[in-house]
């Protein structure tokens, strides 16, 4: 991932920007299979929130970003039910959205690949459950902003994930905004740095409009 060495680095930048910053841990596939992940994730949120007044945190105004596996966990998180305050926007850096269709690199029916490992089996032999993890399939009209990102020469996420979520929530009138970007590998390797740095801030700044007070998800 091409932030890692900034310094100051993207979470010292976020909050340097006025927004809270909180960067929660979950089990990965070698620990637990889908969808412990994402509970690990409401759990966080949940812990969170039961601390909102002492932390000084206003968790009507979450917005949820991810890369790659976190992308597709963020999507998840975002997409879904909760019991308490849900994000009010997510951003995605290349993350997947369907789990159930061969893309690029990515075969439904193999075991061995990170899809595989998280669903415990090859998704096209357990297709309730690649379906179930798949933000695609979660899409409503309701969902929250979304800003979507993506390298046009990804080789290992394919861009058509992040074209197909954007496309399914466009059509159901849900807000969001997709960009692809040319010469752009997973991790946006590939790119210039200014390339990298502009992602950057356009992701901060479509997180601080939704943080915002009185702010509009539309």
């Amino acid at each position: 991932m091409r932030t890692r060495d900034w310094d100051p680095g993207p979470f010292a930048r976020i909050a340097a920007a006025g927004v809270a910053v909180a960067c929660a841990d979950y089990r990965l596939s070698g620990e637990a299979h889908f969808p412990a992940p994402v509970d690990d994730l409401r759990a966080a949120l949940r812990w969170l929130g039961l601390r909102a007044a002492e932390l000084d945190l206003d968790m009507e105004r979450t917005v949820v970003w991810g890369e790659s596996a976190g992308g597709h966990l963020a999507s998840l998180l975002a997409l879904t039910q909760h019991t308490g305050p849900a994000p009010v926007a997510a951003v995605i850096w290349y993350g997947p959205a369907d789990l159930t269709t061969a893309r690029g690199p990515y075969d439904p029916r193999s075991s061995t690949t990170p899809e595989a490992l998280l669903l415990g089996g090859a998704p096209a032999a357990r297709p309730d459950r690649a379906r179930e993890a798949s933000p695609l399939a979660h899409a409503h009209p309701g969902a929250p902003a979304f800003l979507l990102v993506h390298g046009e020469e990804d080789s290992m996420v394919a861009c058509s994930h992040s074209r197909d979520l954007a496309a399914r929530l466009d059509e159901l009138g849900a807000p969001v905004h997709l960009r692809t970007v040319p010469g752009a590998d997973h991790g946006w390797h590939g790119l210039p740095s200014a390339t990298v740095e502009d992602v950057f801030e356009q992701s901060l700044r479509f997180t601080r409009r939704h943080t915002r007070r009185g702010a509009s998800d539309r």
